[in-house]
């Protein structure tokens, strides 16, 4: 079996060449020459304290669009958005699409938020709330398992070179992530906390959606037995009454 190529879907181009542009623009040129103390970062990535003391709502959505000054950072995240999200896209469309992938990375954001904040509370660390968190690993994550979900018996390459179903792969990503942030915590250099985030968001939409539609699907086929009751009893009172002709 050999591996294909995923193609470019519409949305999954738009959010690449944003992601590339804002890191090239950004933080290559004016965070790397012009910009000093990681302004890029700290306005526009997400900072538990500035989100908490000084208001800047702004950044559970912005983060997701800055990256690193390590190209590694930026290609794996949008690599899991060429390859996964491109399959996904073609499945949900254009509009459920890009409304998964926020909701996964403003999820993650919320949920690192908060476990932050608990965490600092206990303990009394406040380095935890002054580092910021860049990049589009949430919503890639989120990305992640709902191929894992959907196409679970689908074949993909591990590291390129081991074929493995996608459910396993999911699987392993989400076991690693949470055994790293139980043994190094908040100190691996790695939101490990914001990656499960996406995880746990994308899964909430899903089963919420999913309940959801089928609840629409169930009451739409209620109210069509309905109005075919109707038209049944209606018909049966006219026999009487002569022939009856549809338009």
């Amino acid at each position: 079996m050999q591996p294909t190529v995923a193609p470019f879907t519409k949305t999954v181009k738009a959010l690449v060449i944003t992601n590339v542009v804002i890191w090239v623009v950004g933080v290559l040129i004016l965070q790397g020459i012009f910009l000093k103390n990681s302004f890029l970062f700290q306005t526009f990535g997400l900072v538990p304290d500035r989100f908490l003391f000084n208001f800047w709502f702004w950044q559970p959505f912005t983060y997701m669009f800055v990256h690193s000054g390590s190209v590694f950072h930026i290609l794996f995240n949008m690599l899991i958005l060429w390859w996964f999200g491109s399959e996904l896209e073609m499945k949900w469309g254009q509009k459920f699409f890009l409304s998964y992938y926020l909701i996964s990375g403003i999820g993650a954001a919320l949920i690192y938020l908060i476990f932050v904040f608990i965490y600092s509370f206990i303990t009394g660390d406040p380095l935890p709330l002054m580092a910021p968190v860049v990049g589009a690993s949430g919503a890639a994550y989120g990305l992640l398992l709902a191929y894992g979900i959907l196409f679970g018996e689908r074949v993909i390459y591990f590291m390129m070179m081991f074929p493995m179903k996608a459910k396993f792969f999911v699987l392993i990503i989400g076991v690693v992530e949470l055994v790293t942030l139980l043994d190094s915590g908040f100190s691996s250099g790695v939101a490990n906390l914001a990656h499960l985030g996406g995880i746990a968001s994308g899964f909430l939409v899903l089963k919420y959606w999913t309940s959801w539609r089928l609840k629409g699907f169930k009451k739409s086929v209620s109210d069509q037995k309905r109005r075919l009751r109707l038209v049944v009893n209606n018909e049966k009172e006219d026999d009487k009454s002569g022939p009856k002709y549809w338009n």
